[in-house]
Parts: structure tokens; C-alpha cells; sequence
């Protein structure tokens, strides 16, 4: 009874005041308010673009199919042509209906209370809104006809896609005229106002059709239509035109943004269409225009099929400075930068983070040769490196990562157990769901690159993960603040173990590494990763400077297809000129060493302090107290590590199919990285 009496009291309200004004305000109603799009900016507040009402066509009522507008009456307001605005007996039932279900489960707005509220209202829902809602609700009726009523209220309401009015809706859905439109398609259309995101064919045909029914079988109860009439509706073959949004800059992005505000607010496109909202994003528009080429140029110099994705984090607060889901937005709105792919050798510094947290350090010595590893349900499993098979020769980790040696990371695996390295896969930032199998130090698993780009961002920062963001705060058109969010940081790595995980990376973008000529590409301190999939299906490259990570895939939507290049050849070239041009203007930063490391040159056979006669070397560095000394006669020579407490842990497989058998891709556990450029 409480909704009820709260129903009753603005209705009285409202009558009221439309009482107390009286018959001479009919001829001074205010006017409609305009719409007022609303505006997308970048961090720095530079304009991205507007998200406005750009798909409108008015028409007369003659104009538009009968049965459309029988069908928008019936699903919308059955008693249109009988109220005076305000529908009681519909009201009553709805509070009836909605108190029992003790849920919103049917609405008691006529067709005229829903211009009222298109007309000259906001989305705000409060008393005062709803009082004004009933005065604008009679003077609409005192001033218009019942037609010019319902002709005004299908050139406003909202439909989807950007379409405001049945005219555009049309256009857009089915490329015709309202004028035009079948019972089944009248009745697929009259369906969205209620929901048009929900409900719009282009994306959810389905839904749509289950809508349309509704609509149906509402119009033979009130006897619009028989039921043979609505049986063939149904049974019309309906072909929707998928149409997307022309967005010109940082399209991707800006998808997501309308992609957020639809799903968190119930009249999220019309917020964005009418109300005048400011977005304020993480996004650096110069950074986005310069990935957006880095890509474009990038992908041109391999075949116009292959595609791609850069996503670009500030590791310091989390922002996604940039980000570019494609090569062209206009051929496919498929948004790579948050699509899973397996990322090959990319994911080894997981498994190197996980060693040296674990008490191994960068000169541990462990021998590439042929091993063979049995799992308990699952046939042998014997890895491999690129080309050469196996190097038969010892090597500190430090120069296992820099030449990406797929047999030492599967040894080191399988001493740690691959559950460790889930462990600190997701606690750098990594969401999506790891297979805990050896194989997956070879980057198994699949992952997107804004989680690659995340998840190295604690190497970069001393180990403070950051959560990514996209938006920073939201206003309306009054500059009232509706959402502001700040970083959110956490503490996920001790600082020496992500700052020798990062020297061990920078051997990996210097002379010997598999990116080496990124040192002569930019000019700046680097560290980072590539990755390439078997059978070169994906490459990638993850690198980073101490205030940017940046992420780039590049492989064909076709996974049938190989890219026939490996992640050095192909995205280490498109995210040096990423990094070199969108960093130009900005200070030269080197990673800041922590307190308690020391740095050495070793042996790289052998893992020792290096001497004078020391042949090959390579600096390195320690937690102080593990560096590496020079032995006394009689002691062991080679690096013991600390045991980590998890041991190899219990690596069965249940899977039944052998290595030389087909499996679909996604599930691989053997599935090897052939990362050794």
C-alpha cells in the first residue's frame, strides 16, 4: 500500500499544480529541451569526439506503416485512444502486478507520459521529477491530438543504434522507409523502446524475435490482428543490416566507453545521446594517434590480411594511455586488445619472476638437453627449442630468458611446478583462467593484451600493480559529478625481485637477446619480451620503460592462417616506433635500483663470479648475499637455489590424446612457443 499511496500523492500533486496554473498555461508550455550530446575527452581533457544524436528523420503519421503504429499502441499503451494521459486502470494493475512480484515487473507510463519525459525531462528518477512529468503529461493532451500525440512520440523515442524516431529506426534496422515496414518488422520495432540495446536484432536477432512474439500476441488478445496474421509475422524472414558507429578517433576505445555507460546506466544511450555528459578518459590522444600508426604501418608492411592489436598502460596509476583494437575500425569492430590469444615465450617472465622470488637467482645454472616429463594420464613430454633442438651446454637464467631457451623454462617449471607461476601470473595482473601445466611457461594459455600490458607493469614499478583504468570521472551537464575513480595500487612483488626481472629483460633487448636490435630502435632504457605461438599462428612483443608498458599482437583473425613470422620480426618493430615516437618529448627515465642489490659480471657457463679468464660474461644482478663467489677448492661451483616449498607438485594431466595427435588449439597443454630468434 506504501507504493500505492506514494502513486496516488504525485498524481494529486500533480493535478494540483496543473489545476492551480489552469487552462491558459496550455498556450505557454516551455519548450522541449534540446539534446545535448555528450562529450568523450581524454586525461588531458582534449576532445576525443561527441557522442551525439546524429540518426533522426521526422515523418508524419501517414508516413509511417499502420502497423507499426498499432503495434507500438499495443505493446506500449493499449488504452492510448481512451485516457487523458494518465491511464488509472493500467496504473493500478501495474502497482498491482509490481507489488506482488515485489519487483518492477510491469510500467504504468502511457505513450503520452513518455513524451512528456523525452520531451522536457532528464533521467533522473525523483518525486519532483514525476510530478513534472504528470503536469507536461495534461498539457500535452489539452494542447494535441490524440495523433499528433503518437505522430511526436515516434519521432522521439529512442530505438537504438543511435536511431531517434520509427523513421531512422527503420533505416537503420532494415534499410527502408517506416512507410514500408511488415507486420513482423513493425512488431520487431515496436519491441525496443522497452529495451533497444537488449533487444536490437543487429545484435541480438534472438532476443529480438522473442520480443517480436510478445508484441504478436499482444495485438490478437486486444484483436488487432488474427492469429493467423501473427503466425505468418513470425514466420517472415528478417534480415537485419549491421551497421556500426562511425567513430573517427580512437574507435576501439571509445566502443568500450558507450559500451559502459549503456550497461551501467538504464537509459545509458540516451544519457549519452541527449543529456550532455562529460567522459573524461585515461586516454592520451597524441600516444592513441601514434599507436594507431605504429599499427597501421606496422601491419602494411606484411599483407593487407593480417591483423593486430597495441594497448598501452601507464604502470604508475593504470592508465590505458592507449589503445588500438585493429587496423581498421570500419572492417571489423572486433576489439583484439581484449581478445585471448596464447602469447608463446611473452609469458616467461612469470616463470622467471616466480624463480627469483623463490630464492634462484639470475646466474642458477641449468643445462639445455633433451628431458623427458611424465605425468601421470598424459603421454611424455619432451620439449624442444626453435630450430636447433637443444643447445646441450649450461646457462645462468639470466641468458635462458634473453635467448628465450624453451627447454631450460620448462625445466625451471617443472622444479617450481606450474601452479607457481598461475600464482604470480594473477597476482601481476593476469585475469583470465590459467591451465596449470608445464607447457604453460611457453605461454600456453590465452590472455589479451591488456592483461600482457597490466601484468608487466609491477616489473616496471617495483612491484605495485595498478588496476587498469579507462575512465576517471563522469559529469553531467550541470557539472554534477556522477563517477570519479582513482588508481587503485597494490603491493605484489618484493622491489629487488622486479627489479632483476627487469635486467634480465633488458639482456633480452641488447646484443645476443631476442629482440636485440631494439637497443639501436630506441633510445632509451628498455626491457620486454617477445613471444611467438607454434607454428607462428600469433606473434607479440610486451616491453616497457619505467612509466609506460606497452603490449602489441599481431596475427590473422583466421587462426588457420600463419603469420610466418616471429614476434621479433614483426611486433617488436611496430612497438619500437611506438615507444620511440610517443616518447620523444619525454625525459629520459632509467629504472630505479632498490636498496639490497649488487651487481656482478659471471660466468654465463657456469654461473660463477667472473675472473680475468673468464671467456663469456654477462653482469648480472643479486639480492646481496646470493651473488655468486668464487669457490674454494673442494666446494661445489655451480648456483644452489633456495627451494621454493612447492616443489613440482602434482602435474597430472588428464588428458588421453598423445602430443602427435590434433587438438584444438585452445587446448593444448603441450602446445610449444618457438621463441629462439
Amino acid at each position: 500500500m506504501n507504493r500505492v499511496n506514494w502513486l496516488q500523492r504525485i498524481i494529486i500533486l500533480a493535478i494540483g499544480v496543473n489545476l492551480l496554473i489552469g487552462c491558459t498555461s496550455a498556450g505557454t508550455m516551455e519548450p522541449p529541451e534540446v539534446p545535448v550530446p555528450s562529450k568523450i575527452v581524454d586525461a588531458n581533457n582534449r576532445l576525443i569526439t561527441t557522442v551525439s544524436q546524429v540518426n533522426t528523420v521526422p515523418v508524419e503519421l501517414d508516413q509511417i506503416s499502420i502497423h507499426l503504429q498499432q503495434a507500438i499502441v499495443a505493446i506500449e499503451d493499449e488504452r492510448f485512444y481512451q485516457h487523458q494521459g494518465i491511464d488509472f486502470k493500467g496504473l493500478g494493475r501495474a502497482v498491482y502486478q509490481n507489488l506482488i512480484s515485489r519487483k518492477i515487473v510491469q510500467g504504468g507510463s502511457t505513450i503520452t507520459q513518455q513524451l512528456a519525459k523525452n520531451l522536457y525531462l532528464g533521467p533522473e528518477r525523483t518525486f519532483a521529477r514525476k510530478a513534472k512529468e504528470i503536469y507536461y503529461t495534461f498539457q500535452l493532451e489539452r494542447k494535441y491530438t490524440k495523433k499528433e500525440i503518437l505522430n511526436m512520440y515516434l519521432n522521439h523515442v529512442y530505438f537504438g543504434q543511435g536511431a531517434y524516431g520509427i523513421e531512422a529506426a527503420a533505416r537503420t534496422y532494415f534499410n527502408k522507409s517506416a512507410a514500408d515496414l511488415t507486420l513482423g518488422e513493425s512488431a520487431m520495432l515496436a519491441g525496443l523502446p522497452r529495451a533497444p540495446s537488449y533487444y536490437a536484432p543487429t545484435t541480438n536477432l534472438q532476443g529480438a524475435k522473442e520480443r517480436q512474439s510478445v508484441v504478436l500476441a499482444r495485438m490478437v488478445e486486444l484483436g488487432i490482428i488474427s492469429p493467423e496474421e501473427a503466425q505468418a509475422a513470425r514466420e517472415e524472414t528478417i534480415e537485419p543490416q549491421k551497421q556500426s558507429e562511425n567513430l573517427k578517433q580512437a574507435p576501439y576505445f571509445v566502443a568500450e566507453i558507450i559500451k559502459y555507460i549503456e550497461s551501467k546506466y538504464p537509459d545509458g544511450l540516451e544519457m549519452l545521446y541527449s543529456s550532455g555528459l562529460t567522459i573524461q578518459t585515461s586516454l592520451d590522444l597524441e600516444l592513441q594517434k601514434t599507436a594507431e600508426q605504429a599499427l597501421r604501418q606496422g601491419l602494411e608492411k606484411i599483407n593487407p590480411e593480417i591483423n593486430g592489436a597495441l594497448v598501452a598502460v601507464d604502470p604508475t596509476n593504470g592508465y590505458i594511455k592507449a589503445m588500438v583494437g585493429g587496423r581498421d575500425w570500419q572492417k571489423s569492430q572486433f576489439n583484439r586488445a581484449l581478445a585471448k590469444m596464447q602469447p608463446g615465450s611473452a609469458f616467461k617472465p612469470f616463470l622467471y619472476t616466480a624463480a627469483i622470488d623463490a630464492g634462484y637467482t639470475a646466474a642458477t645454472v641449468l643445462t639445455c638437453e633433451p628431458q623427458t616429463y611424465r605425468q601421470e594420464g598424459a603421454p611424455p613430454y619432451t620439449p624442444k627449442d626453435h630450430k636447433v633442438g637443444y643447445h646441450y651446454r649450461p646457462f645462468i637464467l639470466k641468458q635462458a630468458l634473453a635467448i628465450s631457451d624453451n627447454v631450460i623454462a620448462v625445466k625451471l617449471a617443472n622444479m617450481l611446478g606450474p601452479e607457481a607461476i598461475v600464482r604470480f601470473a594473477q597476482a601481476m595482473g593476469v585475469e583470465s583462467s590459467l591451465r596449470p601445466y608445464l607447457s604453460l611457461a611457453l605461454g600456453t594459455s590465452e590472455v589479451t593484451p591488456l592483461e600482457m600490458a597490466t601484468a608487466f607493469g609491477p616489473l616496471a614499478q617495483a612491484g605495485i600493480r595498478t588496476k587498469p583504468l579507462y575512465i576517471l570521472k563522469i559529469t553531467d551537464s550541470n557539472g554534477r559529478v556522477l563517477e570519479e575513480y582513482t588508481p587503485q595500487r597494490a603491493k605484489v612483488l618484493d622491489e629487488k625481485v622486479a627489479y632483476i626481472v627487469t635486467d634480465m629483460l633488458r639482456a633480452a633487448v641488447t646484443t645476443g637477446g631476442t629482440a636485440a636490435q631494439l637497443s639501436q630502435q630506441v633510445h632509451r632504457p628498455i626491457a620486454g619480451k617477445t613471444g611467438t605461438t607454434e607454428d607462428y599462428t600469433n606473434a607479440w612483443f610486451v616491453g616497457y620503460t619505467p612509466g609506460l608498458v606497452a603490449s602489441v599482437y599481431v596475427g590473422y583473425d583466421d587462426k588457420s592462417k600463419r603469420v610466418g613470422l616471429t614476434g621479433s620480426d614483426v611486433a617488436a618493430p611496430i612497438w619500437a616506433q611506438f615507444m620511440e615516437q610517443g616518447l620523444k618529448d619525454t625525459p629520459v627515465e632509467d629504472f630505479k635500483e632498490p636498496d639490497g642489490v649488487t651487481r656482478m659480471e659471471v660466468s654465463t657457463t657456469d654461473g660463477l663470479k667472473a675472473t680475468e679468464l673468464t671467456e663469456e660474461k654477462m653482469e648480472a644482478v643479486f639480492v646481496e648475499g646470493t651473488e655468486p663467489k668464487v669457490p674454494s677448492l673442494g666446494e661445489f661451483w655451480w648456483q644452489q637455489p633456495i627451494d621454493s616449498g612447492e616443489g613440482p607438485g602434482d602435474l597430472t594431466d588428464n588428458t588421453e590424446e598423445s602430443p602427435g595427435e590434433e587438438r584444438p588449439e585452445n587446448d593444448d597443454p603441450w602446445r610449444n612457443s618457438i621463441d629462439n630468434e
